[in-house]
């Protein structure tokens, strides 16, 4: 399928925390002019504008009259002009900043210009026709993809209602990609020639502070269709394993979750500070491009897009003129966009690390008013 689309979104790179109301902060090194290359990501154009790149939308001269202004192509050249007391980024359309300041003087439209016979020149808008999945994408799916497809966050209350596998072909307990199991339709959830996700459940999260259960790790065993259904049992086709599957696995079925080339990056403005609840991975701390979990989720006002500084916790110091010990306060140490949220959690993708980063260190807004 093909849309009209044209603009760029923003996307976070950097850490910190600023106010509001502080001008953005054009990065001295900024190219005036950028060819856009097939491996870019949003967020690493981006970052070669401005020191803050979430707050791309202030300095970004966009078509706001199309479908979705928020996607660049291989091949686009990004222009950085001073047009009267401000700073713009926009498409060149050819003719340079000069025409981008007539865009900005019509209202934000991207016009082309036809000359009649007369002399008189004539804008109207220009719209491309391409396909989304040649658009840049916002940040490096690779390594977000299957938290985007895969695993979840559930309610035990989910889990524990949900249909499961009571054995595999000629008895076996243990089965793999290719076969077929039986399975139980608890609570008569499971419908006929239905697509499911095969979970166990694993980490509880709670929230650090109150101890309150947030919601259970599905973790991801496979996924198939139940090819038949003949009351509480029914024949269930494993098309894909990650793991062996065993008696109990639950069904739970597939979230139409679409891979999205962009998210809308934005400060958290209401969202009150949280922490760092998981860490992806077999390594304990958290860096640059791993995916982290934080207690702050749907019901908190968390949607995709949103961006977080990460602080590290201080470590606690004996004062031996005082003899007592204090905290030291929190240092700054990245920056996180969330990606996916669930209602009590998020997971989030590191895009800038300067420590090590752990469960328990805090996550804030990077914009404070």
């Amino acid at each position: 399928m093909k849309k009209s689309l044209l603009g760029f979104a923003s996307v976070c790179l950097l850490a910190g925390v600023v106010h509001a109301d502080d001008p953005v902060q054009v990065k001295p090194t900024a190219p005036e002019k950028y060819t856009v290359v097939q491996g870019d990501t949003l967020w690493g154009i981006a970052g070669r504008y401005l020191s803050d790149p979430w707050r791309w939308p202030e300095i970004w001269e966009s078509n706001k009259q199309v479908y979705n202004p928020h996607l660049i192509f291989p091949g686009d050249v990004l222009l950085l002009c001073q047009i009267k007391d401000r700073t713009v980024v926009a498409v060149d359309q050819g003719g340079g900043c000069a025409e981008v300041a007539g865009r900005l003087a019509q209202g934000g439209g991207l016009p082309t210009r036809t000359e009649l016979p007369d002399g008189t020149v004539k804008l109207h808008p220009k719209v491309r026709e391409l396909p989304l999945s040649l658009a840049i994408p916002a940040i490096p799916l690779k390594d977000i993809q299957r938290y985007l497809n895969e695993s979840r966050v559930v309610s035990a209350e989910i889990l524990e209602r949900a249909p499961y596998v009571i054995s595999g072909q000629d008895d076996r307990v243990v089965t793999g990609a290719g076969d077929r199991v039986y399975v139980r339709n608890k609570n008569d959830l499971l419908r006929a020639d239905g697509t499911y996700g095969l979970y166990r459940g694993g980490t509880i999260y709670r929230d650090p502070d109150s101890g309150e259960p947030l919601g259970l790790e599905a973790e991801d065993v496979g996924a198939g269709q139940l090819v038949t259904l003949n009351g509480q049992v029914g024949t269930f086709k494993v098309s894909r394993t990650t793991q062996e599957i065993r008696n109990g696995d639950k069904l739970l079925e597939n979230e139409s979750t679409r891979i999205a080339s962009i998210f809308h990056p934005a400060n958290p403005e209401n969202v009150a500070p949280g922490k760092i609840i998981r860490v992806f991975g077999s390594i304990s701390s958290a860096s640059q491009y791993s995916v982290i979990v934080i207690n702050r989720g749907k019901q908190d006002g968390v949607v995709s897009g949103h961006t977080f500084a990460l602080f590290r916790s201080g470590g606690v110091i004996r004062d031996q003129v005082a003899n007592d010990s204090l905290r030291l306060p929190a240092e700054n140490a990245g920056l996180a966009m969330v990606f996916r949220t669930f209602d009590r959690v998020s997971y989030a993708l590191v895009l800038s690390a300067s420590k090590p980063l752990k469960a328990g260190d805090e996550v804030r807004p990077p914009i404070s008013n």
